[in-house]
């Protein structure tokens, strides 16, 4: 009976790789768009705030990306696309970015969008923040040389400085709603956002709803279309599938439909899915596992973890083809990644063995060392995930307690290095030098603050390695540091990456202009409409 089960769970899993491929994003012949109408999405978990410069979780910056802008958003191969920045020029060392600003922006409040908010944003507020960290060390000065121009004055060259300014890594808050005597975590406008976007904060029922209603003085000419966005807090993943089928949401995205129900929603005939809008998330699974803390300080013992879980099983049996198996530390999708690495293939025994070798010998019962593992609090499928993971260490001899929590607690725990072992998923953010490299350089060990190097791992090398290929002057060059830098980090495992993930956007076929770019449902949806019932 198992035998079958697990055939026709990998069965299913193929069908629904398979409806999904064949479902289109939107009709070749679009009508033209129209005014007015509510959008009503799935909100699953529900985010800790909205400031997205405090909590990159995805859902924050779902609902953050349609108040707040950055300067730029990125086509769906990944170009720079105008956004607060109207346009931008480049010098010719590569040294001098000057970007150009929206004149006719303005903050939902009324107040004038200048300059000034730019500068405040990144020399106050994003220099502080996990992503924008990195970028801000190749950065000598930001100027502004009048109310409509800001000029970015770099160290030196910096390849990727183009890609670092969606909203998760450059959103622009308003200056004169943060640079207040209250601290930054305590700002009541982290969770009633006042932004540029083209729809405006109306009120959070926790538990409940977030609403959001259109910006009539939006500074893109005729948009929005929508009257508004009504984001549901579902906790439940069959509420949320049967919300999808009966219409009462337009829109599920991530892992909010859970692997095996998605055969059944993509045949809807009234539903399309799409895995387009993913292109500059790119997100890869790991276990984080805290160095600082034995025996994860032994590259033996993390090898020992890869080695133990059979991570094929997760991708087609557990996920149903919404993750693909690792290879190591860039998601294949991400720029210079390189699948020639050391491998971890499911065995046991050589997991077995590498313990046997540190002497972490099992006790009468067995047991070698006992951990906590925090799940990632993002739905059933990820316990799931966490219960099979405890399963398959546990007949090594590693024993973990699972020790759940809200986003809140998993982003702050980790942030502090209040853990053992903790399954974590990172956007790569379309270059190494913006969504990896801050993961493993030992400059971005910083308490406090979720999506760093929360493992604590060091390698001199690999810090040279990551600063090379950031200012290297070609991609053959560029090419040549990371694939050095993902086999030493291949061989020492900081983590345990488990998949690569394939995620779908399922939206009610009355929705239209939805996924435009490469940032997909976390962009503005300024095009989005939707057609009658």
């Amino acid at each position: 009976m198992k035998c079958n089960n697990v055939r026709r769970a990998l069965m299913q899993g193929l069908l629904a790789a398979a409806a999904i491929a064949a479902v289109p994003a939107a009709s070749a012949a679009d009508p033209q768009p129209q005014y007015g109408g509510v959008l009503t999405a799935i909100l699953n978990p529900e985010p800790p705030n909205l400031n997205v410069a405090m909590q990159q979780v995805g859902t924050t910056q779902m609902v953050a990306g349609k108040i707040y802008e950055s300067l730029l958003t990125y086509s769906f191969d990944l170009k720079p696309q105008p956004s607060l920045a109207r346009s931008w020029d480049v010098s010719t060392d590569q040294l001098t970015y000057t970007f150009h600003l929206q004149p006719k922006a303005q903050w939902h409040d009324g107040k004038p969008f200048t300059s000034a908010d730019v500068l405040f944003s990144y020399k106050q507020i994003l220099a502080n923040t996990p992503r924008t960290r990195s970028l801000m060390r190749y950065i000598q000065d930001i100027t502004a040389p009048d109310e409509h121009t800001v000029v970015f004055h770099l160290k030196e060259r910096y390849s990727a400085f183009l890609y670092a300014f969606d909203i998760g890594g450059g959103v622009i808050l308003p200056k004169h709603l943060y640079d207040v005597d209250t601290p930054l975590a305590q700002n009541p406008h982290n969770n009633a956002p006042v932004g540029t976007g083209p729809f405006k904060f109306k009120r959070w029922e926790r538990g409940s709803y977030i609403e959001l209603v259109k910006n009539e003085h939006y500074w893109k000419e005729g948009r929005p279309y929508l009257d508004g966005i009504t984001y549901r807090v579902i906790p439940d993943a069959a509420s949320r599938r049967l919300a999808l089928e009966q219409r009462t949401v337009q829109q599920a995205w991530l892992q909010d439909i859970e692997p095996f129900d998605m055969p059944r929603v993509a045949k809807l005939a009234h539903i399309n899915v799409t895995q387009k809008g993913y292109e500059y998330w790119s997100t890869l699974h790991w276990i984080e596992m805290n160095e600082a803390r034995k025996p994860m300080d032994d590259k033996r013992f993390r090898q020992a973890v890869m080695y133990a879980i059979d991570r094929e099983f997760i991708a087609k049996r557990i996920m149903f083809g919404m993750g693909t198996v690792s290879t190591g530390p860039f998601h294949r999708n991400t720029r210079f990644y390189d699948p020639n690495v050391r491998q971890y293939p499911y065995d046991p025994k050589k997991a077995i063995a590498l313990l046997d070798e540190m002497g972490l010998k099992p006790d009468a019962k067995g047991v070698r060392v006992k951990l906590g593992l925090i799940p990632n609090p993002y739905g059933e499928m990820q316990r799931r995930i966490a219960e099979y993971t405890k399963q398959s260490l546990g007949k090594v001899g590693i024993v973990i307690d699972i020790e759940s929590t809200d986003v809140g607690g998993w982003t702050t725990r980790m942030g502090n290095w209040d853990f053992d072992m903790a399954y974590n998923g990172v956007f790569q953010y379309g270059d190494p030098a913006i969504g990896v490299s801050r993961t493993y350089v030992s400059s971005n060990i910083k308490k406090g603050l979720a999506f760093t190097n929360t493992s604590q791992y060091r390698n001199p090398k690999v810090d040279e390695l990551f600063d090379q290929a950031a200012t290297a002057p070609t991609d053959e060059e560029r090419q040549r540091l990371y694939t050095e830098v993902q086999k030493i980090l291949a061989e020492e495992v900081p983590l345990a990456w488990i998949d690569d993930t394939n995620y779908s956007t399922f939206l009610d076929k009355r929705v239209h202009g939805a996924i435009t770019t490469g940032l997909g449902a976390v962009d503005t949806y300024a095009d989005a409409w939707l057609a009658p019932k």
